[in-house]
């Protein structure tokens, strides 16, 4: 079977990589994130090096290292996350992403614009904080 709507494997890592950081007691380092969402641990490297840049989390190095967030875990909306990894959320009319429809009218209706915006508010309104 096939999803119609999937994360990314980056936004995947996004978003539960911060969520474990938000619940643990101790910093994380990247093999330990890895390990738990069953990612790489070359990608979540890339991932959490990419939420630090955009100030989600900070690291420490050395054998007790780790990630630890940089903002409260209320501060933090899943939008913010997903958005730090993929860019912008933007509306689409065109579930396949086409400029021009062969039937003039998109077979599918609003469906996708009606979609985006569901996913949009509903990231949006989640804190990590609602997951502690």
């Amino acid at each position: 079977m096939s999803n119609i709507i999937a994360l990314s494997e980056a936004a995947a890592i996004g978003l539960h990589g911060m969520a474990l950081i938000a619940i643990s007691k101790k910093v994380m380092n990247v093999t330990e994130i890895a390990e738990k969402i069953g990612s790489s641990k070359h990608h979540t490297a890339k991932i959490m090096q990419i939420l630090s840049k955009n100030g989600y989390v900070s690291s420490t190095r050395g054998p007790s290292g780790g990630f630890y967030l940089k903002k409260e875990p209320q501060e933090i909306s899943l939008l913010d996350i997903y958005e730090a990894v993929e860019g912008k959320i933007s509306v689409h009319t065109c579930l396949a992403s086409k400029e021009v429809c062969p039937f003039g009218k998109c077979l599918l209706g609003d469906l996708a614009s009606k979609m985006s915006e569901e996913i949009w508010n509903y990231l949006s309104t989640k804190k990590l904080s609602d997951y502690l």
